[in-house]
């Protein structure tokens, strides 16, 4: 009683020729399969995505963090800075 029978397929490709046209059918046949082919070709990029994450992980787990290294203080080798001078002293001064 529920399976499909040979007249019900043509009683749905009249029903589509009469909505859309004929026209217009192979048209939305051929958008339909890009979509398609597009959406398999993201699902199959996020299932790449996860599958090089979950590699990352694994491979990072093994890494150990460095020791903390001592800080070894070198020279200040900037500019020396001029000691600030009040400007009406120095015009006093002189």
């Amino acid at each position: 009683m529920g399976a499909l029978r040979p007249w019900h397929i043509a009683v749905l490709v009249v029903v589509l020729i009469l909505l859309f046209g004929a026209k217009r059918l192979p048209d939305a046949a051929r958008s339909l399969g890009r979509s398609l082919r597009i959406i398999k070709a993201e699902t199959k990029s996020l299932a790449d995505d996860d599958r090089d994450l979950a590699e990352k992980a694994d491979a990072q787990s093994g890494y150990q963090p460095l020791p903390p290294q001592q800080a070894q203080q070198q020279p200040y080798q900037g500019t020396v800075q001029q000691p600030v001078v009040d400007p009406v002293q120095r015009v006093r001064d002189n």
